[in-house]
């Protein structure tokens, strides 16, 4: 999946930038993460990131960045970590999952 652009609320613009990761303890494991970050410039912005930048671990002290949302394949579950200068609200985070889950299961959406 590419990054894509949501409005939170109508009012909030975020880009969203998908990300995975494989696990093997004992088991495999899927875990997806979606980097979240403010975006004042709108979804020109989109196609000037570097992506693999902002999902580095240095993304925490970005000015923008507004935390991850992780969803582990075997639990069905997504978490939200605000582990950065940003914290986003409980209504908030819920319907940026709402629209990960629409484009995860429309996938014609994103790809090319």
């Amino acid at each position: 999946m590419k990054a894509f652009y949501i409005l939170v609320n109508k009012i909030m613009p975020v880009i969203v930038i998908p990300d995975a990761d494989a696990h093997v303890d004992g088991h495999p494991v899927l875990t997806y993460s979606y980097t979240l970050y403010k975006s004042d410039q709108g979804m020109e912005v989109i196609f000037t990131l570097d992506t693999d930048a902002l999902i580095a671990p240095a993304k925490r002290k970005h000015p923008d960045y507004l935390g991850t949302i992780y969803y582990e394949e075997l639990k069905s579950e997504y978490t939200y970590s605000a582990d950065g200068l940003n914290e986003l609200g409980h209504h908030e985070v819920a319907e940026i999952i709402k629209l990960i889950v629409y484009y995860r299961n429309n996938p014609a959406i994103w790809r090319i």
